[in-house]
């Protein structure tokens, strides 16, 4: 079940599954993460689960993919056909349909908050915070609760992000995706590196930079490796099928494993230039004291920092805008699984098979926007449907499709694939096959589930 199409570039492919794989978990979930699990020490053991975790899965699912090019169930159809195999893909499409649910929620948080810093609303004084101990950070608390749980407006920004993730998809793999990448991509790091050297200009940059560069080893604990292990695996987007779906678009002639190790280094880097930003700013402006928690961190602890910055507009307008850049090359990965889903399995045309897959999105986005709201007191499991799906995609479906694709490209594969997808049919230094091989087969299931056991207890 070929592919006609591929990337276009070089240069399109490693755009666009870099863009695939960074997003809002390295934007605001690795400096939380950091913060939280000891700074630097945190920082080494991320490192290193990149290393074990992180590339070797990232290879059996781009030898899945690049060897059948297929989607994220027929690449196991036709690596075991006469087995059950494809229901680890089926379970990575329902799963990323899931997270696209709402992650396209939050994506239009991303565009509310860029467009009030363009506004300045966002820095409006609002009613009441001054009473409160921290009047700047009740207002912006404020401002959040108001954003984030209005009825309407959050809606339109959900609808408008479906838009442009339906305008981007339409146009397919090398006019759609590659296009965007290649301009998106660059402008993320633009942004990222320009903020990490005005963070450096900051008071007590470097006590920021100690706090993430120096590690004490001492707040080493088992639940920080399990927070570096979770960490690694849902920045690098595994177990979604983005990266089987992205990589049957690979020209045969792809090194496989270079593709890995650029991916995934480009990935930490990203975490790396928001720990440059992150802890400068919160030292410097007298938030080191703050919990850095997920949406907190960036719709409350920076705009508290902007505030306190000359050219606060400038600056917030900028950072949401990165942030909505993040967003969007996320949305439109997880996007593009389920469309080329369609395409393979019931022969629709590119138009039809995303308006199949983003129509129906729209319903399930509005209930988890409203979710937030209006629908707060409806409740699955004691959580709100946004939670709830957040939960059970996340902390679930996720790992267990991971651990079974492990256990597949380890063990299950036909004889040699992975060896010839991993060389071109070309030779590859044995102990390189055995390090990956071995990683597949024990290392890499056991730390998934390591993670998978961690969320749930």
């Amino acid at each position: 079940m070929a592919k006609k199409v591929q990337f276009g570039s070089r240069i399109g492919l490693i755009a666009a599954t870099v863009g695939s794989a960074v997003g809002l978990g390295n934007i605001w979930r690795f400096p939380a993460e950091a913060q939280a699990n000891g700074g630097a020490a945190f920082l080494i053991l991320y490192i290193i689960c990149i290393l074990l975790l992180g590339i070797p899965v990232m290879l059996a699912e781009f030898a899945l993919g690049r060897g059948t090019h297929g989607d994220a169930i027929s690449a196991f159809k036709i690596l075991s056909p006469r087995k059950k195999w494809w229901l680890t893909g089926a379970l990575a499409i329902l799963a990323s349909y899931l997270i696209l649910s709402f992650y396209m929620v939050v994506a239009g948080w991303t565009l509310e908050y860029f467009w009030q810093s363009i506004t300045g609303n966002l820095y409006a004084p609002v009613a009441g915070s001054e009473l409160a101990s921290d009047p700047m950070e009740a207002s912006f608390t404020a401002r959040m609760s108001e954003y984030i749980t209005g009825s309407w407006r959050p809606l339109i920004v959900t609808y408008v992000m479906i838009f442009l993730n339906l305008f981007i998809l339409l146009k397919g793999v090398q006019k759609g995706i590659e296009k965007m990448s290649n301009v998106m991509m660059p402008l993320l790091f633009v942004l990222l590196v320009g903020f990490a050297c005005v963070a450096m200009t900051f008071p007590k940059a470097m006590d920021g930079l100690a706090f993430f560069l120096y590690p004490d080893f001492s707040k080493i604990t088992p639940g920080v490796v399990v927070n570096a292990l979770g960490q690694a695996f849902f920045s690098l987007s595994l177990g979604m099928g983005i990266l089987i779906t992205y990589s049957g678009y690979f020209p045969k002639d792809t090194k496989l494993l270079n593709t890995s190790v650029l991916v995934s280094g480009l990935d930490l880097l990203v975490a790396l230039l928001m720990g440059f930003i992150i802890f400068p700013a919160v030292m410097s402006f007298g938030l080191d004291g703050e919990s850095l928690e997920g949406a907190t961190l960036v719709f409350v602890t920076l705009p508290e920092v902007f505030a306190q910055m000359p050219a606060t507009r400038l600056w917030s307008s900028l950072f949401f805008l990165l942030l909505m850049v993040a967003a969007l090359t996320s949305t439109i990965s997880l996007g593009e699984v389920s469309i080329a889903f369609m395409q393979d399995h019931f022969k629709m045309s590119r138009r039809k098979a995303c308006l199949v897959v983003m129509l129906p999105l729209a319903v399930l986005s509005t209930l988890c926007s409203l979710s937030q709201g209006v629908l707060a007191d409806f409740k699955i499991a004691g959580l709100n449907l946004f939670n709830f799906l957040d939960t059970v995609a996340t902390n679930i479906m996720l790992p267990v499709a991971a651990i079974l694709t492990c256990i597949f490209a380890g063990w299950f594969v036909p004889k040699g694939f992975i060896r010839r997808e991993l060389t071109n049919g070309g030779k590859l230094n044995g102990r390189i096959y055995d390090a990956i091989l071995f990683s597949l087969r024990y290392l890499a299931p056991a730390l998934i589930a390591i993670v998978l056991l961690a969320k749930l207890i």
